[in-house]
């Protein structure tokens, strides 16, 4: 299994930024530097040189730190090829299926719109870790700012062939308020009671909760569960497509 030094980075009010190095090589990246600053220090204390850039989406408490860090590391930029124009600084362009390397670690590309259209995630087959910033949250998903519920819920099927333990590092320190969503159209599922309840014991030591693994989400999420009978029944659609169940319960969260 190739190795991979992942480093979080708490970054605005709720962003994590991750530092991606690989000790064979010693290449380093950074995935949505949120803001500069904090990347640029950490960097200096650990006397790394960055490589890369790892671009999700263009959302700005994503690509905020891009061209500064850019511009004082020399690094470059990979980003979605969907969505070229509107990142700051890409050099080069990825989209589904495509490899990306980071040294000797290679990630998988996925195209994976819905909460905007040309949002991609990345999976290090080699070290078990999905960066999938606003698609796939802890115990939830992105809002669908430029897709429809179809996109996304199709969007999350192609994490569907990853292994349970896949680390799932996304973009936001959301997992309590979806933990408490969660509840309100899953609520007699075990795995998400206990894993609610380690999510407040974690936030009240002001502990992150990320990453969890795909596992965790597969078992406790009702955005990966929409076959889920009881969620079904819950909802009051037993003969809906899956596609409209997680439409219904993104439509639920969004007035939680």
């Amino acid at each position: 299994m190739t190795q991979l030094e992942v480093e979080i980075l708490p970054a605005l009010s709720d962003n994590y930024v991750y530092v991606l190095r690989q000790p064979s090589s010693g290449a380093v990246g950074v995935v949505d530097p949120a803001e500069a600053g904090p990347v640029l220090d950490f960097l200096s204390q650990k006397g790394w040189s960055l490589d890369w850039i790892i671009s999700t989406h263009h959302h700005a408490d994503h690509t905020a730190g891009n061209l500064e860090v850019k511009e004082k590391t020399g690094c470059r930029i990979v980003g979605p090829a969907a969505d070229r124009a509107r990142i700051p600084g890409i050099d080069v362009a990825v989209g589904d299926g495509d490899a990306f390397r980071l040294g000797d670690a290679e990630a998988r590309v996925f195209d994976t719109p819905g909460h905007t259209r040309g949002h991609i995630s990345y999976w290090f087959g080699g070290a078990q870790a999905l960066f999938c910033a606003d698609t796939l949250f802890s115990l939830g998903c992105g809002r669908l700012f430029e897709g429809t519920p179809e996109q996304m819920w199709n969007s999350l099927r192609k994490f569907e062939p990853l292994p349970d333990d896949t680390l799932v590092y996304c973009g936001h320190e959301y997992t309590l308020s979806n933990a408490r969503f969660a509840l309100t159209v899953d609520p007699d599922n075990e795995a998400l009671q206990k894993r609610a309840a380690e999510v407040e014991s974690l936030r009240e030591r002001g502990e992150r909760t990320i990453p969890s693994t795909l596992g965790e989400e597969r078992a406790a999420n009702p955005f990966l569960r929409p076959a889920d009978p009881a969620i079904r029944r819950l909802l009051g659609m037993t003969e809906a497509s899956d596609a409209e169940v997680f439409g219904e319960i993104r439509r639920r969260k969004d007035s939680f």
